[in-house]
């Protein structure tokens, strides 16, 4: 009797095991890719408690990129009281991504564009490996788009009107962009490779392309130095502004299959108006990337709550600081197409409380 009931014992155990997995280790679940948002998890406090210290980098002084740090830094401290924002020049604008890296060790919060923080995520940009702890807040500020112009000389001499002719021709063209490492320099490669080439097959054709600051850009244009520059700039931009009243300029049109592979490379479509440039008779559809607000996703939580909440609840405020925020629209601010990446999870609880489009 004894056995028996050793044996059933020893049977309800084996399959109490069983019931439970047997101790096996379930396989983890696959990671995120992270092109998805980050909802937050569960219900996390938005209560700020004592100082927050939060180091903002940008360009130099003068520069959009820093004066859109400067407008948004109001609206931070606005919203936080207690936050403490210094705003530093170690950023390189549009491609300044990268710069967020380990945790925040080089800065907490730093202004980019959506497409270069798209690009720094998925494969890395400027010889930097891929920054997949970065984390967007706000997208959508601003109105810049790739502007693509010849001298009207050039176009006088060869009957060229537009890049993908340029390119079919294979011609020499003297190109003048900006100098290495900045969104500038990115968006005239983009546009080549749109069209299957580089700016080194420009030089194999006996064409010259020339990396410089935007001062020698604009003297060299009007001195005839140069046939064309690619830039990614805003409306107003100073020299282009500058130069277009100095020098007869010609606003080039894009096909729209070139449009097309650059809006699948992660930029949007924009218009430019007419009467943007002096001498620009006709609205000119481009495509452009816009500024986001980066931050690591080390981030506290209920912080990214409230620099969300800042950005979004504060718009009349940031465009009167910048005109070019006047195009900032809260309600797809949290989408991926304006961010790049994903919203940090304290960004995308704001949005979904407020019931905004997001991811």
């Amino acid at each position: 009797m004894k056995k028996v009931f050793a044996l059933i014992l020893a049977l309800v155990m084996s399959l109490s095991l069983v019931a439970c997995g047997g101790g096996k280790t379930e396989d983890p679940a696959p990671a995120s890719s992270g092109t998805e948002t980050q909802e937050p998890a569960g219900e996390q406090s938005t209560e700020i408690s004592g100082s927050v210290d939060l180091t903002f980098a940008a360009q130099e002084v003068g520069t959009a990129a820093y004066n859109y740090a400067a407008a948004i830094q109001t609206a931070i401290v606005k919203e936080i009281p207690s936050a403490n924002i210094s705003i530093t020049t170690t950023s390189p604008g549009g491609v300044g991504a990268p710069i967020i890296v380990n945790g925040g060790a080089q800065c907490d919060i730093v202004m980019s564009n959506s497409a270069p923080a798209k690009w720094s995520y998925e494969e890395g940009i400027l010889g930097n490996a891929p920054t997949t702890e970065i984390a967007a807040i706000a997208g959508g500020l601003g109105h810049d788009f790739i502007n693509v112009m010849f001298t009207q000389k050039f176009v006088d001499a060869t009957g060229i009107t537009t890049v993908e002719e340029l390119v079919e021709q294979k011609y020499p063209v003297k190109i003048v962009i900006k100098t290495n490492g900045t969104f500038g320099e990115l968006a005239a490669e983009k546009v080549f490779e749109a069209l299957g080439v580089t700016l080194d097959d420009i030089v194999s054709w006996g064409g010259v392309v020339e990396k410089t600051g935007g001062d020698a850009i604009k003297s060299g244009l009007q001195d005839d130095l140069y046939d064309m520059t690619i830039d990614h700039i805003g409306a107003g931009q100073a020299n282009t502004s500058e130069l277009c009243l100095t020098h007869d300029m010609y606003a080039v049109q894009m096909a729209d299959s070139t449009l097309a592979t650059l809006v699948e490379m992660g930029y949007d479509y924009v218009t430019v108006e007419a009467g943007t440039w002096n001498g620009q008779d006709t609205d000119i559809q481009t495509v452009g990337s816009q500024q986001v607000v980066l931050v690591p996703t080390s981030l506290d939580y209920a912080v990214a709550y409230h620099m969300a909440k800042a950005i979004c609840e504060n718009k009349e405020d940031l465009a009167s600081a910048v005109a070019a925020m006047s195009y900032f629209d809260p309600e797809t601010a949290g989408t991926m197409t304006l961010t790049g990446v994903a919203l940090h999870p304290g960004a995308a609880a704001y949005y979904e409380e407020m019931g905004y489009a997001h991811g």
